[in-house]
């Protein structure tokens, strides 16, 4: 019963709405894309900004989260990586593997799922991973998708593009000084802030429409695996190595036990590493995280 209450009340609403989203994409022409980009560039670093003024994050919690969420997510990919040599997969399907286990759906799927089962505290520390994670992608995640055909220099000029990177900064500079925003402003922040999580989840469903299925089961192994089962061990075991504890060490578990991220098709498309596989991955292991993730809640709040 304690584990149906949990699914109930902090998952099933998230799939409830992405479940909308994706009908709407289902009997809609509706372009993911373009509410994608609305979320990435707006809603998403105002929302950061937002949780990070509010909750007073120090520098040193800040820098504890991000250098967490890159251990992560650089030990996830190491172990796919040695995973995939061991099942000998090719090159370009291992490739995939290492992206699809790395990135973690910490925006639409981790955000509105820690603030339902954690609260605004945790919240906080999420949206710092969240922007980690961006990061990344941006500049390693490109970078291993285009391995040598892409000068270094130019995937990392992607960090300009990440907006919640600037919104973490300008967020610790008004903690740092205490300025605050004036209450126009305030309530702007405020408003769009609240839509981001709800937007994020029919974004979700949206992008879930373009899953296509893959009969490579080796290479769907790993990723599904990675993330819902070895994700939360690594992060158990990183939160003890940190010291991290309360909201911080909850957020870190359950961002490290999401699953695939859905903006690795992105990388699977612009650069050729066979999308039919990583859109399985993403859509089975989103479908089969409700298994893992609701015992894992359970036991965080206990």
């Amino acid at each position: 019963m304690a584990l149906l209450n949990t699914f109930a009340n902090n998952l099933l609403p998230i799939l409830l709405l992405g479940g909308a989203g994706f009908a709407l994409g289902k009997f809609l022409v509706v372009e993911p894309q373009t509410l994608g980009r609305a979320v990435f560039y707006i809603f998403a670093p105002l929302l950061v900004f937002n949780l990070i003024v509010q909750s007073q994050l120090s520098l040193g919690s800040l820098a504890e989260m991000v250098a967490f969420a890159a251990g992560v997510m650089l030990i996830g990919g190491g172990l796919a990586y040695l995973a995939g040599r061991v099942l000998h997969l090719d090159r370009t399907p291992l490739i995939a593997v290492v992206l699809t286990t790395m990135f973690a759906n910490n925006g639409n799927y981790g955000l509105p799922l820690i603030a339902f089962a954690f609260g605004s505290n945790a919240l906080a520390y999420a949206s710092v991973y969240y922007a980690t994670l961006s990061l990344l992608f941006y500049t390693v995640g490109v970078m291993i998708a285009s391995l040598d055909h892409l000068q270094p220099t130019k995937a990392l000029s992607g960090l300009i593009k990440v907006p919640a990177i600037y919104a973490i900064l300008l967020a610790v500079v008004f903690n740092r000084i205490g300025w605050q925003l004036p209450p126009p402003l305030e309530r702007t922040v405020s408003l769009a802030a609240d839509a981001t999580v709800p937007a994020m989840l029919v974004l979700l469903g949206l992008e879930l429409t373009r899953a296509k299925w893959t009969g490579n089961l080796r290479a769907l192994s790993i990723p599904v695996a990675g993330r819902l089962i070895v994700g939360p061990l690594l992060g158990w075991g990183l939160t003890a190595l940190f010291g991290m504890k309360g909201p911080a060490r909850q957020d870190g578990i359950t961002d490290a036990g999401m699953p695939s991220a859905v903006m690795t098709t992105m990388l699977a498309t612009e650069y050729g590493l066979e999308p039919a596989l990583v859109t399985t991955i993403v859509f089975v292991s989103t479908i089969l995280s409700p298994l893992t993730l609701t015992p894992l809640l359970y036991f965080l709040g206990k």
